[in-house]
């Protein structure tokens, strides 16, 4: 803690943010609130001396955070942090210097998360070798932290899905009325391929939300991210997010199978459909039966939905699809 006057003459006399703050991001905070409390207005009622110091105090601070560059190192390469990329439930992923997504865990207690997404992809990317034409669907993992010391976190160094992408969940608060059939119909075809192929390697992915579903509407892309809570087919859940939309299985605490995928991509299916595209929405809740046993299989459901989208829409043609403007 410091008093008004530790704290006022270490403000004046910082002549830059790097001479008050750690490089650890950590103690860089804890420095700045201990001189923050010591000079709050409440302690310090018309102390005009201790206002502009508390004043120049939150310039340095942001100055600070604007100057620097974190770096995470893996044997090989470094990778220097540029800005934040997106947010995730285990981990915040974060632009580069290069072309990397660097996906970082938030707490060293998550790293197994991070440790699981590694074997996942790693299965993937083995398995579409042999199955190229699925490729496209999945993340491709460049690099790792590998083993880190006790206290420390771990990474994944990702391929750039950068131009063009957004995720399912934006596209969700960009339609509030919900999707048109059509649309969708692109979309959920080339989620059912991604996840037939993972089930077919052997591969749960354990956490199908929007956010975890990059969408490039101009090529009609889509690319299944966020597989830190991914296991082999029949093993448990390392961890769940509790904000995520489970089948019963998962909270009867049973192990993950590729009928709980089936259930949370339909339950997906169904939280973003227009209200009126009643097939398709009866088809995803065919999909979510409460017995894993009674879903279907992923691959038998690449058939039946090109059936019923047939029936619904005739020959496929490309449809162009724009997301509207949501901007002020």
């Amino acid at each position: 803690m410091f008093t008004r006057d530790e704290a006022v003459m270490a403000i004046e006399n910082a002549a830059e943010a790097a001479a008050l703050f750690d490089t650890d991001p950590r103690l860089a905070h804890r420095h700045y609130r201990a001189l923050a409390a010591a000079l709050h207005p409440d302690r310090n009622p018309g102390d005009s001396r201790a206002h502009k110091a508390a004043a120049a105090l939150n310039h340095l601070y942001d100055d600070w955070k604007r100057g620097r560059v974190q770096t995470v190192t893996t044997v090989t390469s470094a990778y220097p942090l540029t800005r934040t990329h997106a947010i995730g439930s285990v981990a915040t992923t974060y632009r580069t210097t290069g072309p990397h997504l660097v996906k970082l865990v938030r707490n060293p207690a998550l790293n197994p998360l991070i440790h699981a997404e590694w074997a996942a992809l790693r299965t993937l990317d083995a398995f579409t070798e042999r199955h190229r034409w699925l490729r496209p669907y999945y993340p491709r993992l460049l690099d790792t932290s590998g083993p880190v010391a006790r206290g420390e976190r771990a990474f994944s160094v990702l391929e750039p899905l950068v131009d063009g992408f957004v995720t399912l969940a934006d596209i969700g608060k960009a339609f509030p009325d919900g999707l048109d059939g059509r649309d969708y119909a692109w979309m959920h075809r080339r989620l059912l391929r991604a996840m037939a192929g993972a089930h077919r390697a052997g591969v749960v992915h354990g956490h199908l939300t929007g956010d975890n579903v990059l969408v490039h509407p101009e090529r009609h892309g889509i690319v299944l991210i966020g597989w830190s809570f991914a296991v082999e087919d029949g093993a448990l859940p390392l961890a769940v997010d509790n904000s995520a939309e489970y089948p019963p299985e998962v909270h009867k605490g049973l192990p993950m199978t590729p009928a709980t995928d089936v259930h949370m991509l339909h339950q997906l299916m169904l939280s973003l459909l227009a209200p009126g595209e009643t097939r398709q929405r009866e088809f995803a809740t065919w999909c979510t039966q409460e017995t894993p046993g009674q879903r279907p299989d992923a691959v038998d459901l690449l058939d039946e939905y090109d059936d019923l989208i047939g029936e619904l829409y005739g020959p496929r043609t490309f449809r162009p699809f724009t997301i509207p403007e949501t901007g002020a």
